[in-house]
């Protein structure tokens, strides 16, 4: 069971990771200058990109701006909040056992 609950946060670790990438993603969209040819910058687009598009599709740009960056923050947050009770109960119930 203690392996289980160290899966579960590891992938909740792995969340907060990118979470850090999504973030880096976001900032640098606030540049329109930047070469996204750039091999750093296209890692980071086609890691985070996918992610994002299925929130583009929910919430369409209002006036010109992206919000669906906030939505797919927000889904992010509760799968690791999740991640994090998910281990925590699973470690508790191996301790009473």
């Amino acid at each position: 069971m203690e392996i289980f609950a160290s899966v579960l946060q590891v992938l909740a670790q792995t969340l907060e990771i990118y979470s850090l990438v999504l973030i880096v993603r976001v900032l640098l969209s606030w540049f329109p200058n930047l070469d996204w040819g750039n091999p750093v910058l296209s890692s980071v687009s086609s890691i985070t990109d996918p992610y994002l598009n299925v929130f583009r599709g929910i919430i369409p740009p209002i006036g010109g701006l992206d919000l669906s960056a906030i939505l797919a923050f927000i889904v992010l947050s509760l799968m690791q909040q999740l991640l994090n009770s998910a281990s925590i109960s699973v470690y508790a119930t191996s301790i009473t056992y």
